[in-house]
């Protein structure tokens, strides 16, 4: 017999909870496993010993049906960056003093590629100190750029989202007879897969977005607001869809001319253009972004004088758990049931993927690949499924991204509204 542990980590999605269900519901099945513990605010809660016994908060199947549709983590979540075992191993052992006090056997990572660093310093460890404990990465994050997987828990949910929500600015931005240009800001550092996502309007034959600007092509702000006026004469409400991870790294010729007029050198001209970047890091040395879409509407606003507004969907698009995918949901659940059974089989070190077998039917299989090839790497859009110009999406990706948004849930719903599954913060603390 032995007991297990599972944390969740980095930012929130729909999906994160639903692979917490696929862990628990394997592990109660497996005779071998006696206690099924969660760890409060990811590995933090491990090097701190404060877990709590998850057969004593759920119950039901009731119980696990509603936290599968509950957004975020229900156990908490941080950004902790483990540091190099070989220079300073005082934190794994905190660590491994926990799990051996706890007698946890397999310990199961939900997150993203910081996560999955985790995951691989933590197994590498153990095998030096000759620790018989496994650890598997589950994948998570609404980014969808973890190298090997097909696609990552959690994106499809928020491609949903962010699709439908541009759908209903459409509607909105198209009622009334002067132009105009709505500029929605989407999460996405250096990769912009839930900024393209946007891009399945068309298969539903809207126009909009009209263009579409990922961080794997370089930005000219000139030939942004060229390709603004050119949509602006076919469309009356012209809609942007931009990666919040663009970067700009010229300024615009009304800015150049004011520089040059106002004798304000071209160092810190480049400076003003760029002011919309805080330069705050997170413990991984990961900028925080957002500001690119007032940043451009101030620029459409000065250039071209029309009505215009920007929109940041922020951090409505990882946790809008109301307009959730089905295949997303179910497949989150799947891949944490599949990580329990890949520990129990022997493997450590090991984040368990999707591969696609097809688009039409869509199917998927759930296989293994080492932590390393994930950690700290990052999977980019192809080329291939971005137009000559850089600045839309075009149908090549549709048969990629429309699988993984399919079919709805039965939400729960109280008074109203979707009810959720909660912990009490006293158990949390």
């Amino acid at each position: 017999m032995m007991n297990i542990a599972v944390a969740q980590s980095g930012g929130p999605t729909c999906a994160i909870n639903s692979s917490l269900v696929g862990v628990f519901k394997e592990a109660i099945k497996e005779p071998e496993i006696d206690a099924v513990f969660g760890s409060v605010n990811g590995i933090e809660g491990i090097i701190h010993n404060h877990l709590v016994d998850l057969k004593s908060l759920i119950f039901t199947n009731d119980d696990m049906e509603l936290l599968r549709q509950t957004p975020s983590t229900v156990l908490g979540s941080c950004r902790y960056k483990l540091p190099d075992h070989n220079e300073d191993d005082s934190v794994y052992k905190k660590i491994l003093e926990t799990l051996k006090q706890r007698q946890i056997g397999a310990f199961f990572y939900i997150g993203g590629n910081d996560s999955m660093d985790t995951v691989n310093k933590l197994s590498e460890y153990f095998r030096r100190e000759a620790a018989d404990i496994k650890v598997i990465g589950i994948p998570k994050t609404i980014d969808n750029d973890l190298c090997i997987t097909d696609h990552t828990p959690g994106f499809g949910s928020a491609a949903k989202y962010v699709a439908a929500t541009m759908q209903e600015i459409v509607r909105d931005s198209s009622v009334y007879s002067m132009p105009s240009v709505t500029i929605v800001e989407v999460m996405g550092r250096h990769a912009g897969w839930l900024t393209a996502s946007s891009a399945v309007l068309h298969a539903l034959g809207e126009t909009a977005p009209h263009l579409i600007y990922v961080p794997e092509r370089s930005f000219n702000i000139n030939a942004f607001m060229k390709d603004v006026r050119q949509e602006m004469a076919k469309h009356k409400a012209v809609i942007v869809a931009v990666s919040e991870g663009i970067e700009v790294p010229d300024v615009s010729v009304a800015e150049q001319t004011a520089c040059t007029e106002n004798n304000i050198g071209e160092e810190k001209c480049e400076e003003a253009a760029v002011s919309y970047r805080s330069g705050v890091v997170d413990n991984f040395g990961h900028k925080y972004l957002s500001g690119i879409g007032k940043y451009l509407e101030e620029t459409v606003r000065k250039e071209i004088g029309c009505k215009v507004r920007s929109i940041e969907l922020n951090v409505m698009q990882r946790c809008s758990s109301h307009m959730c995918s089905r295949t997303d949901i179910d497949e989150a659940e799947a891949i944490g049931a599949a990580g329990v059974r890949c520990a129990l089989s022997g493997e450590t070190g090991k984040v368990m993927v999707f591969r696609r077998v097809n688009d039409m039917p869509y199917t998927i299989v759930i296989e293994t690949t080492n932590a390393a090839n994930i950690a700290n790497n990052e999977k980019f859009l192809p080329d291939e499924f971005i137009t000559p110009a850089g600045n839309n999406i075009n149908d090549n990706a549709l048969k990629y991204f429309l699988p993984l948004i399919q079919g709805e849930l039965n939400i729960i719903m109280d008074r109203g509204i979707p009810k959720h599954f909660t912990i009490q913060e006293s158990v949390l603390k």
